[in-house]
């Protein structure tokens, strides 16, 4: 029920929005060739998953490039994670060391991941490995400066309880450390996220022969504003799922850790 009620919202907001594109389309006098109408997208979007993009460089099907995308996400953003909390823990526990990893961090973090593009085509050619990679730049260090200050803002009272239960250096970072800043993690993660999708799909429009972004350019090349339009939707649908998602481990793993499940939210 909550589930529903928690639906309700988005599906009426989708609704209002379909019923008014429905309207400009059919009254705007607009082309439409350039500006389709939901039911032109909806038929695209048919074609696309059943028999490909007519006319396009590619035989695949939609099914085959959100697999292709879906796989590079998956890697890309839980490595970049995964490497990004490590890093922060560490860093955060040893303040002198992150001082002479800060300046490079600062150095390179400015640096849009879409910027880097060129440089990994050229290194790692056209394929899967210059997308991943841009997903790792976009969430890795924004989780990683996330991690730090997190660590470096944890009440000095967590360092107590570790030496009266004289915890290891490994066991006060698992069984104290981590689970205390897990809260603040989990707001950066959520917001590596949504960045990781984007620039997935911005890597692949220029580093990859196949993918969500590969049909972006695509459906563009073959002037097939339809079938563009629909591959846009389906890629905010996935992001919004995805966040989705990620709020429901969010909840899951504050009601464990504890933490300000309020705040979160609204962050």
């Amino acid at each position: 029920m909550r589930f529903v009620l928690a639906l309700k919202r988005p599906l009426i907001s989708f609704a209002i929005v379909v019923a008014i594109w429905q309207l400009v389309a059919t009254f705007g006098g607009f082309n439409p060739a350039l500006f389709p109408s939901p039911l032109r997208v909806a038929a695209a979007f048919r074609e696309l998953a059943t028999t490909g993009l007519l006319g396009s460089s590619s035989d695949a099907t939609l099914w085959t490039h959100l697999l292709s995308s879906a796989r590079r996400f998956i890697v890309g953003y839980s490595v970049s994670s995964a490497a990004a909390i490590l890093c922060g823990l560490a860093l955060g526990l040893l303040p002198r060391v992150f001082g002479y990893v800060d300046p490079i961090v600062q150095l390179i973090r400015p640096v849009a991941p879409i910027a880097w593009t060129p440089f990994l085509v050229l290194t790692l050619g056209i394929g899967d490995l210059p997308a991943i990679a841009i997903i790792f730049i976009a969430g890795f260090f924004p989780t990683l400066l996330a991690t730090v200050a997190a660590v470096r803002n944890m009440p000095p009272v967590y360092d107590k309880v570790a030496r009266n239960f004289g915890l290891n250096g490994w066991e006060k970072l698992t069984q104290i450390v981590f689970p205390a800043v897990f809260p603040q993690i989990a707001t950066s993660l959520r917001q590596a996220l949504g960045t990781c999708w984007i620039f997935l799909v911005s890597g692949e429009m220029v580093g990859a022969s196949s993918g969500l972004g590969f049909l972006v350019m695509d459906a563009k090349n073959c002037i097939r504003a339809d079938a563009l339009l629909a591959t846009v939707i389906l890629i905010g649908l996935i992001g919004f799922a995805l966040d989705l998602l990620v709020r429901s481990g969010e909840r899951l793993a504050i009601k464990k850790w504890g933490g300000d499940l309020k705040s979160n939210e609204r962050g």
